[in-house]
Order: structure tokens, then C-alpha cells, then sequence
């Protein structure tokens, strides 16, 4: 499977596709929103960026006891009730006089819960698509969700003005409301993909089994830890430049459309392998430009270039899935989503706290430093594969 044609003819990817899409435009819109909100209230650089991002710290608390259950349980089922929660969650986000402890609890409760839904979703990927039509799967899903940054950050940024903060939370929510809709009126009704039922056993095993190969575990931190670091210079364009925060974010966006049209679509297969190590220093270079506190249309220029580097992410996933057993596929995504969501808390977390005793410039430029030191350091476990190389 090479072409979008082929891709979209595919039953059921194409509602799949749909109701990712309204749910990714709630996320962003919800975010920026949220963001916004803590912002005004606390005039904290730290506090905005958790608000934003750290929900990701739930993200591993669900891989450790609740992610056995992607794999066993209904998909459709799954998707649309996760979409519901969200709905509450983010309607009980606009509540006026919500106390900031209370918010950061729901905001939580809310990361535990994507965490169950990332692995459900992108295990049911894996399953409608043939294996050799997931990398173009999975990049149009990213496509998708960098166009709804596109749209959803600007559009999110005129909600905010329009609306207030509160309103624009509660256009997410009715988004959501969609996304379940979407999820129960196109998915057809599919049986778990393993026997058993899920159990915080059952979850430390398998994230025991998939951790305890080198080649995954190089491939997981490869996907978790550079890739959270720069996400925490994300989470500063609020503090950056709070009225110019919605651009920073948007062209962040357009980076990542473009890297994974790219390579989704036009690199072969044989060139992967090579394009992942330069991908994965790009993706933090052009942010060290911030050290020097460069002007405005510079610095969109670095985070455009950078967010290209996102793409490595992609033929991460296809190494991954190269190295783990079909009827772990469903684990094993949800365990890279959320621990690389739970990554990127933290760097959202460790940005935020550099920014307040220097600041956001010079937060930006020494995490992307350590991205660079770690993606390094990790270079030698990812030396190409024997059956991702191309035959002979």
C-alpha cells in the first residue's frame, strides 16, 4: 500500500481517520485554551505549561496497570467512551471559580484516561491496515493532527479572544461529543484482539516482556526522551511571547505536516533507515538558535525547521512494530504513546522551572542541548536492522 487511494478505500480506516481528526482539533483548541486560562490567572510560566502538557504525567501511571486492556477490549466501544469522558472532563475545565489544585487533579484523570484510548486507537490501526500500509496509516494520522494544530491553534487563538478562554473549553468539549458519535456510527463492531481480561499483571508483564529486548528499549527512549525534551520548549511559547504564542504553535505544526507528508508518502523504504539519525538531530538543532534570543519571524523560522524533525518519530514506529509481535501491537503503541507523552510532562515540567530562574529563551535553548546529548548517546543502539534494510 503506496497511495492515499489505496489507503482510503481500506475499510473503515476512513471513520477511524475522521473521528481522529474532530478529536485532534479539541485537543488543540482545549490546550491552547487551558494554557491561556492558568496563564491569566497565575502569570506562571511553570503552571501554563503543566495546564498544557501535564496530563502527560498520567500517560505512564495508565501504562503501568490499565494498558493491558487495549488489547482487550472492543475497540469501537473503547474509542467512543473515551471521547465521553473527555467531553465531561474538559465541559468540568470551563467551571468558573475551578480552584488550579482542582484542575491539575481532572487534568490528570484525563491523561490516565488517554493513556487506555492512545493504545486502543492506534492498535486498531495496526489491525485494519496491512502491514505494509501502516507507516502511510500512521503518517496521515499525523498529518491530520498537525493540520488541526494549524487550524485548531488559530482558530483556538480567536475562540480565546471571542469567546474567553472558558468558551473555547467548552467548544472541546462539544468536539469530543462528535468524536464519540463519529467512533459509534462509523467502526464496525470488532472483537478484542487478545483473550483474557485486562489486569495490572497482566500489564507488567507485557511492558516487562517488550522492555526486556535492547532493540525496543533503544527504540522506546529514542521516542520518548529527545522527542519530550523539545516539547518542553513548546510549552514555553505562551510565556515566549504570550500574544504570538497561537503562531509559534501553529507553525510548530506546519513542521511536523511537512516531515510526516514526506516521509510518509515519498521516501522509500530502503533511504529509512538513513533519514531517521539526521531527523532526530533536526528535531532539536535549530532550537539552540534561541539562545541568542533571535526575533520573532527567526525564531518561527527554527521552530518551522525543527518540527520537520518530528518525523522521526514515524520510522521509530516502524521499527518498532518490525521488532514486536502482532498480538502485542496494541500494547506496544500505547506504551510509546504514553510514555512518550509522560516525557513530554516532564520536559514541559523541567522547562517551565528553567524558565523561571532564567528564562524562556534560555529554557528553550538548553533543552534542546540535552535533546541533542541524548539523541547521541542513544545513536548506537539504533543501528539499522537486517529485515528493514533493503534485500540484496
Amino acid at each position: 500500500m503506496h497511495t492515499y487511494r489505496a489507503l482510503f478505500r481500506t475499510p473503515e480506516y476512513t471513520p477511524l481517520f475522521a473521528s481522529f481528526t474532530v478529536q485532534a482539533s479539541a485537543q488543540t483548541v482545549g490546550a491552547l485554551a487551558l494554557g491561556t486560562l492558568v496563564y491569566d490567572s497565575t502569570r506562571s510560566p511553570l503552571l501554563s505549561a503543566l495546564s498544557m502538557f501535564g496530563g502527560s504525567f498520567a500517560q505512564m501511571i495508565g501504562a503501568l496497570t490499565i494498558l493491558s486492556a487495549a488489547d482487550r477490549l472492543p475497540p469501537r466501544a473503547a474509542l467512543a467512551c473515551t471521547a465521553l469522558i473527555f467531553a465531561a472532563g474538559t465541559a468540568v475545565l470551563a467551571v468558573p471559580g475551578l480552584p488550579v489544585a482542582a484542575l491539575f487533579v481532572l487534568v490528570l484523570g484525563l491523561g490516565l484516561v488517554a493513556s487506555l484510548g492512545s493504545g486502543v486507537r492506534y492498535g486498531l490501526l495496526s489491525e485494519i491496515l496491512p502491514k505494509d500500509g501502516y507507516l502511510i496509516g500512521r503518517s496521515v494520522l499525523n498529518m491530520s493532527v498537525g493540520t488541526m494544530q494549524i487550524c485548531g491553534f488559530a482558530v483556538g487563538g480567536v475562540l480565546v479572544v471571542a469567546l474567553s478562554p472558558r468558551g473555547a473549553l467548552l467548544t472541546g468539549a462539544a468536539l469530543y461529543l462528535v468524536t464519540a458519535a463519529m467512533a459509534v456510527a462509523g467502526l464496525s463492531r470488532r472483537p478484542p484482539r487478545a483473550a483474557g481480561r485486562p489486569s495490572l499483571r497482566e500489564t507488567w508483564h507485557t511492558n516487562v516482556r517488550l522492555l526486556s529486548s535492547a532493540p525496543r528499549r533503544y527504540t522506546y527512549l529514542a521516542m520518548w526522551v529527545p522527542n519530550g525534551l523539545i516539547v518542553g520548549c513548546e510549552a514555553l511559547f505562551v510565556s515566549y511571547s504570550p500574544h504570538h504564542a497561537g503562531l509559534l504553535l501553529a507553525v510548530a505544526a506546519v513542521g511536523m505536516l511537512i516531515g510526516d507528508t514526506v516521509t510518509g508518502r515519498f521516501v522509500p523504504r530502503h533511504l529509512r533507515e538513513r533519514l531517521g539519525p539526521p531527523l532526530r538531530l533536526l528535531l532539536a538543532v535549530p532550537y539552540l538558535l534561541f539562545a541568542v534570543d533571535p526575533p520573532l519571524p527567526l525564531g518561527a523560522a527554527a521552530v518551522l525547521l525543527a518540527s520537520i524533525g518530528y518525523a522521526a518519530t514515524l520510522l521509530l514506529q516502524e521499527r518498532l512494530m518490525a521488532l514486536t509481535p502482532v498480538s502485542m501491537h496494541g500494547h506496544a503503541l500505547g506504551l510509546h504513546s504514553s510514555g512518550m507523552l509522560t516525557m513530554q510532562g516532564v520536559g514541559a515540567a523541567v522547562a517551565g522551572g528553567v524558565a523561571q530562574v532564567t528564562s524562556p529563551a534560555t529554557a528553550m535553548a538548553l533543552m534542546a542541548a540535552a535533546s541533542v546529548t541524548v539523541t547521541l548517546a542513544l545513536a548506537p543502539g539504533l543501528r539499522p536492522l537486517p529485515e528493514l534494510q533493503p534485500a540484496r
